[in-house]
């Protein structure tokens, strides 16, 4: 049998988490597949397959073409809106959407028992918080299930206590573990412990042994859920070369406002400021980063918009989040900066000549998307992955500085520090040691994480081994 027959008899079906940033990671891995002719399947309710094609980008816009989207039925669910002034940042109005997710598993079933009739493997590749799709490939008599991670792998070592071996890596590393205290909501660590722990025949990470090679040797030796396994380390998974040309643009959108000005600033001019599609800060926040923004005398683009609700097509209100800046704001910032009050396209704004910084929430989406377009980070962790996701990138890494420290998470952060952060990072006339250097290691880790997942470099030929293996 050929090499190309053996991809035809082969069905990888995608199962992602109904969040941005899991339908987004596991749409970038299918668009991959699919484009070494492997036919995908990417299975999801109808409302988030939607939400993750309308906002691909990066690719061309045929890049989904050769995708198979299966609607999997979902009961209706409540879907209240998130509260910005919550003591508590994760979000905890996407429980209704958790709770109705788990009736999508008998049409995820029907779906698979289908395509192993047709089939000479069944390869289903799912989110860790979807583990019944693994239980459901496990039935079939040729399935087999891979846990694909949308967090950096390294994030277990923070749940693992001081005294463990992990702790004691991490003090070897002049590392330490930010608290778990507030990462999770209750709801959602109930959600986890009621979730089947399957076998998985391996494991996908969006991720890089350039960036976490240390940590991946460690897991692989030390954590019963890597010993043994096959793991691949593939990422990173968004595209990392960023067309300008209209014509790639996914359909039907056009080109956002926002990169019509950036196309005005001069070279590494303009701080990006975005807390990702689940996180929003509360409203004496913004009013404190917003005069730390002005006083920095900085260029920027703000993106301040309502967090996703659990069902994301229910439009959020475009001025909302607008209406909490100080009086008078929007005209001192003319030509200086601008505001986004919806979507705005991350990966083409990181890859514009014109940013030279990224104050982010330090979702692992956002993180990979920036390492590899070399653009540095300011830190500012929400909740789940995101208070490692900080220390990872600020100081093991070192192509960030953290703004606001995990510990002081209940605190609203002042203008005065927020402004002397940014200007330590961005102020060119006086910049400091400590931002030309953060600027220079993200360019080169940008450029080597680049060559990983070119021809020959680590991050392909694993992808290359995996796709050798399920097609074997």
């Amino acid at each position: 049998m050929d090499m190309q027959a053996n991809k035809e008899n082969v069905s990888i079906v995608v199962v992602p988490f109904p969040a941005q940033g899991h339908l987004n990671q596991l749409l970038h891995l299918s668009i991959v597949l699919s484009g070494h002719g492997l036919t995908v399947c990417y299975a999801a309710p109808a409302t988030h397959i939607y939400q993750a094609k309308s906002r691909i980008e990066g690719w061309h816009a045929s890049a989904i073409d050769s995708i198979r989207f299966h609607e999997l039925p979902i009961p209706p669910f409540a879907s209240p809106a998130p509260n910005p002034n919550s003591s508590l940042f994760f979000p905890s109005d996407v429980e209704p959407l958790l709770n109705a997710f788990e009736h999508v598993r008998p049409h995820l079933a029907d779906l698979l028992h289908s395509l192993s009739i047709s089939s000479r493997r069944v390869v289903v590749i799912s989110d860790k918080f979807v583990s019944f799709a693994a239980s459901e490939a496990a039935a079939l008599p040729n399935g087999e299930s891979y846990n694909f991670q949308c967090v950096p792998p390294s994030i277990g070592l923070q749940w693992e206590g001081q005294d463990s071996p992990a702790g004691a890596l991490l003090r070897s590393l002049g590392l330490s573990a930010p608290s778990t205290d507030d990462c999770l909501s209750e709801e959602f660590v109930a959600f986890i412990t009621r979730s089947e722990r399957p076998e998985y025949s391996g494991i996908l990470i969006n991720s890089c042994r350039l960036i976490e090679g240390e940590f991946l040797d460690f897991l692989m030796k030390q954590q019963p859920d890597f010993i043994g396994k096959k793991v691949f380390a593939i990422g990173p998974l968004n595209p990392t070369v960023i067309s300008t040309d209209q014509t790639t643009r996914p359909r039907p959108r056009p080109r956002h406002h926002c990169l019509d000005w950036l196309d005005k600033q001069p070279p590494a001019s303009v701080l990006y400021v975005s807390f990702g599609s689940n996180s929003s800060i509360s409203d004496d926040q913004i009013q404190e980063l917003a005069i730390g923004l002005l006083n920095s005398e900085q260029r920027f683009v703000w993106v301040l918009r309502e967090a996703d609700f659990g069902d994301a097509l229910i439009t959020e209100r475009e001025d909302g989040r607008k209406k909490k800046l100080p009086a008078g704001f929007m005209e001192r910032i003319h030509g200086k900066g601008i505001v986004i009050g919806d979507w705005a396209p991350q990966l083409e704004i990181l890859s514009h000549k014109a940013i030279a910084c990224f104050m982010s929430h330090c979702g692992w989406n956002s993180c990979m998307e920036s390492i590899s377009m070399g653009v540095p980070m300011l830190t500012w962790p929400m909740h789940s992955d995101q208070p490692w996701n900080s220390v990872l990138v600020s100081n093991y890494l070192k192509v960030g500085v953290i703004v606001r420290d995990w510990d002081r998470r209940k605190e609203v952060l002042l203008a005065e520090e927020i402004e002397k952060i940014i200007k330590q990072v961005m102020d060119s006339d006086s910049e400091s040691d400590k931002g030309k250097e953060i600027k220079r290691r993200a360019k080169e880790l940008g450029e080597a994480v680049r060559q990983a997942v070119a021809d020959g470099g680590s991050s392909n030929a694993e992808l290359i081994s995996f796709i050798n293996h399920i097609t074997r």
